[in-house]
C-alpha cells in the first residue's frame, strides 16, 4: 500500500511538469482565490507597517541595542545630515520652567548635555514619542542621573529622564507617546527635584530647546533637520563666504579631556580634522592634554 501510494505521487508529479503553459493557466484560473488578501486595504497595510516599526525601533540607524549603557555609539558613523519627525510628540513635563540650559558651565567646567525643568518629587514624566526602553537603571545616589530612564523612539531620536524617584517601565517594553514612564525627583548628582531631559542621535546630544518648546508646551515644528558637527562647520564655512548668517543651532561644542584621550581620538570622535582642534583651542598638534581641559570641538 505504501509502496503504491509513492508510485502514485510520482505519476502525478511527472504529469503536472508536462502540463504546458495553457493548461498552467487554466489550473491557475480554477484555483481558489485567498479571500483574506480582498480585505487587506491601505489602513490595514499602514497598521503592519506600525506594528513593525514599534519592533524594531531606529531601524536601519542604530548598530546594537544595549541594556547597560547610555553612552555606547562612539565607533558609529554619524549622518551629515538625519530629518527628525517630531510629529506625534508628548511633552515630557508640562512644567514650563527651564533651571538649567543647554550648553557649556563655567561654574562646573563641564558641558551639560541635556536641559533642567523644575518638577517636584512624585510628578509624571511621559515618554516623548513611540518607542522602546533601552535602559533602567540607577547610577546611585550623589552620581550622574540617578534613577534613569532612555528611549529609543522610531524617528531616530533617543531620549534620556534623569534624577527620577521612580521609574515606571522596564527595559525592552514598548511605550507609546505620552505613557507615564516615571516619577519625577532627586536622585543622583542633583541639587533639588528636576528633571534632567537629553535628546540625542547616535549618541549627539541635540539641545532639547530646538526641538521642544516647554514654555508654550508644543515642538518648534513637524520636522528637525540634524546637522553633523562636520556638517555645521561646511555648511558654516559657505554662508560665511556667502556673506548670510549662520543659523541658530550652529552653537559651539566642547569636550572635557579625560584619561587616555589624544588629539587624534578626540578629532575621531567628533568628525573633526586635528588641524581644526588645534586652530579652535590655540595649541600645537604635539600640544600635551591635560585632563579636565576643555576642548572647543565645533
Amino acid at each position: 500500500m505504501f509502496l503504491r501510494n509513492i508510485k502514485m505521487w510520482v505519476a502525478v508529479a511527472a504529469l503536472s511538469v508536462g502540463i504546458n503553459a495553457n493548461g498552467q493557466d487554466l489550473l491557475a484560473s480554477q484555483a481558489p482565490v485567498d479571500r483574506t488578501l480582498r480585505a487587506i486595504d491601505s489602513v490595514a497595510l499602514h497598521r503592519q507597517i506600525i506594528r513593525e516599526q514599534m519592533e524594531h525601533p531606529g531601524y536601519g540607524l542604530y548598530p546594537s541595542w544595549d541594556n547597560e549603557r547610555v553612552h555606547v555609539y562612539d565607533d558609529v558613523k554619524v549622518p551629515d545630515t538625519f530629518r527628525i519627525d517630531l510629529r506625534g510628540f508628548t511633552m515630557p513635563t508640562s512644567s514650563q520652567k527651564i533651571t538649567s540650559k543647554f550648553g557649556y558651565r563655567r561654574r562646573f567646567r563641564r558641558q551639560h548635555k541635556g536641559l533642567d525643568l523644575k518638577v517636584y518629587v512624585g510628578d509624571t514624566i511621559y515618554a516623548a514619542f513611540d518607542g522602546k526602553v533601552r535602559v533602567v537603571a540607577n547610577q546611585g545616589r550623589k552620581v550622574g542621573y540617578g534613577k534613569y530612564v532612555v528611549l529609543r523612539h522610531d524617528n531616530g531620536l533617543e531620549t534620556i529622564y534623569g534624577h527620577l524617584s521612580k521609574q515606571l517601565v522596564t527595559e525592552n517594553e514598548y511605550v507609546r507617546s505620552g505613557q507615564p514612564i516615571g516619577l519625577g525627583g532627586n536622585t543622583g548628582r542633583s541639587t533639588g527635584s528636576h528633571l534632567h531631559f537629553e535628546t540625542r542621535l547616535l549618541g549627539q546630544e541635540i539641545n532639547p530647546e530646538l526641538l521642544f518648546d516647554f514654555p508654550n508646551q508644543d515642538v518648534t515644528g513637524d520636522f528637525y533637520m540634524y546637522y553633523s558637527p562636520a556638517a555645521k562647520r561646511r555648511y558654516a564655512q559657505q554662508a560665511r563666504a556667502r556673506g548670510e548668517k549662520l543659523p541658530a543651532d550652529f552653537d559651539v561644542r566642547y569636550h572635557r579631556v579625560r584619561s587616555g584621550d589624544t588629539l587624534s581620538r578626540i578629532a575621531k570622535k567628533y568628525g573633526v580634522s586635528i588641524a581644526i582642534l588645534c586652530e579652535l583651542n590655540g595649541i600645537r598638534k604635539n600640544s600635551t592634554l591635560r585632563i579636565g581641559q576643555m576642548l572647543r570641538y565645533s
